[in-house]
């Protein structure tokens, strides 16, 4: 699993795909559960130094490109700059894994990427491995807003 990350206010702490607390975190936020335990997906929960839960983030690696997943805040500890924290470290952790350019699939936050340098493509701009994930294929109905960023070099 990768290291633990430490940002300014928050720790970001690996854990399994099948931890209930982000199966629970993500049932309550009506986001997807049914892939997390699959191979080849990261997840942290985050937590401020009182060691309270902050929400939850991962990623998956297909190809050169990265798939931003299962980020959560729960809704009491939300307009705190959290979410931002979460995604700052989801995408410096990819950036620094390789990858040229993060994706996500969203049915409901795509103000919330579109304000961090996500912009909405078309399923047919989706590089084909990142169409060949699960998320893609069949977790995430086709009506979700597909979104992408560059990451730096």
């Amino acid at each position: 699993m990768p290291e633990v990350m430490v940002l300014p206010e928050l720790t970001a702490t690996p854990i399994a795909g099948s931890d209930p607390a982000l199966a629970e975190a993500l049932s309550a936020a009506h986001l997807p559960t049914e892939d997390l335990a699959d191979p080849g997906r990261y997840f942290f929960v985050f937590s401020d130094a009182s060691g309270a839960i902050c929400g939850f983030g991962g990623y998956e690696l297909p190809g050169d490109h990265a798939l931003i997943r299962s980020m959560v805040v729960p809704e009491t500890a939300r307009g705190r700059g959290l979410g931002s924290a979460i995604l700052a470290a989801l995408l410096d952790k990819v950036a620094a894994a390789g990858a040229r350019e993060a994706w996500l699939f969203t049915k409901h936050a795509a103000p919330f990427f579109s304000h961090r340098g996500f912009r909405a493509r078309a399923r047919y701009e989706v590089p084909p491995p990142v169409l060949a994930t699960k998320q893609a294929s069949s977790v995430c109905p086709i009506t979700a807003v597909v979104m992408s960023r560059p990451l730096p070099v």
